[in-house]
């Protein structure tokens, strides 16, 4: 840390050898903290100059009457942001609060808490939004350094797995996944269900990454390389948002009868043709969870830690059924 820059939460909790969640509570005189650990924190707190963030310190007052919402900025034209967006306002309206949308780390926002939505592992915005000592809430968990107060995540690997076994049941045999990096917990938890499926199943599994922001062309030219490398392919299951439907134009030229899957729904998918098999993640719903658990944080009903599952659907249509 350079010496004009302010100490925060997580330096405090360095300097004292603990995580961010006990230098917290020992600062607030809340959780369970030992004496010893609380007379460290607040020895380090006071030898570095910490000031608390001035929401952070009215938390139980509600001061600013407003949440913050950050989402990947590249990822803010897809379908299912827009709706997770709509459904972290619905949930802070319900409680009398404003949101305000966070583009930038650069400094502490006037806010009560952080709803963090898909945070990527090397999002810097992120890092600095989990280094203010805010209340936060993450949707799937934060890949990166740094723990948030709640978590609301869905089950995506066993539902990934669910998806291959309707493929299988549809004729599949030599299904190949594209991917988006690991950096996200969701596309993480994706590959992986697909390995451990592959693994059970005896099947040598065939797999693209592309970038968590792909283009229509980069995920075109994964395709490309997986058909080129087993041309005996029968089932493509597309991870990246969108990228299901950008396939279907590649996969007529080339005059691939195969099944098609997204790990993503989408009106896209639906209006599709044929209409696309989709792992419906409930967008919106997932925004009003994540901002139902903020306010339980904030009003001290929940404590630090929380895990909530949300709960996701396979939607079955004509894509995958066998010709």
């Amino acid at each position: 840390m350079r010496a004009d820059e302010p100490a925060t939460i997580l330096t405090v909790a360095k300097t004292a050898g603990v995580s961010k969640t006990t230098a917290s509570d020992a600062l607030r005189g809340s959780g369970r903290v030992s004496e010893e650990t609380r007379a460290r924190v607040m020895e380090a707190a006071d030898a570095l100059g910490y000031v608390p963030n001035g929401s952070a310190r009215h938390l139980r007052r509600a001061s600013t009457g407003t949440i913050g919402l950050h989402v990947p900025e590249v990822l803010t034209r897809s379908s299912y942001y827009m709706s997770f967006v709509f459904g972290v306002v619905r949930g802070a309206a319900d409680n009398d609060y404003d949101v305000t949308l966070i583009t930038s780390g650069r400094r502490t926002p006037r806010v009560d808490g952080l709803v963090l939505g898909d945070p990527l592992g090397d999002d810097p915005i992120v890092a600095k939004l989990m280094d203010t000592g805010l209340p936060t809430v993450t949707c799937e968990r934060f890949t990166g350094t740094g723990r948030a107060d709640g978590v609301v995540r869905s089950e995506h690997a066993e539902m990934l797995g669910r998806l291959m076994d309707h493929l299988r049941a549809s004729g599949a045999t030599r299904p190949a996944l594209i991917v988006a990096g690991d950096m996200s917990d969701w596309a993480a938890s994706v590959h992986r269900g697909f390995r451990d499926w592959c693994t059970r199943h005896g099947v040598d599994p065939l797999v693209r990454t592309v970038p968590f922001d792909c283009s229509a062309g980069e995920v075109h030219q994964a395709a490309r390389d997986l058909l080129a490398l087993e041309p005996r392919v029968d089932a493509l299951v597309c991870g990246p948002a969108g990228s299901a439907t950008d396939l279907l134009p590649l996969l007529r030229e080339e005059g691939r009868d195969l099944l098609l899957a997204s790990c993503v729904d989408s009106p896209a998918m639906l209006q599709a043709d044929p209409p696309i098999t989709a792992i419906d993640l409930r967008p919106r719903e997932a925004g009003v969870r994540c901002a139902e658990l903020l306010f339980d944080l904030l009003r001290g009903t929940s404590p630090a830690g929380t895990e909530r599952i949300h709960p996701i659907e396979l939607t079955l249509r004509a894509s995958t059924q066998p010709s």
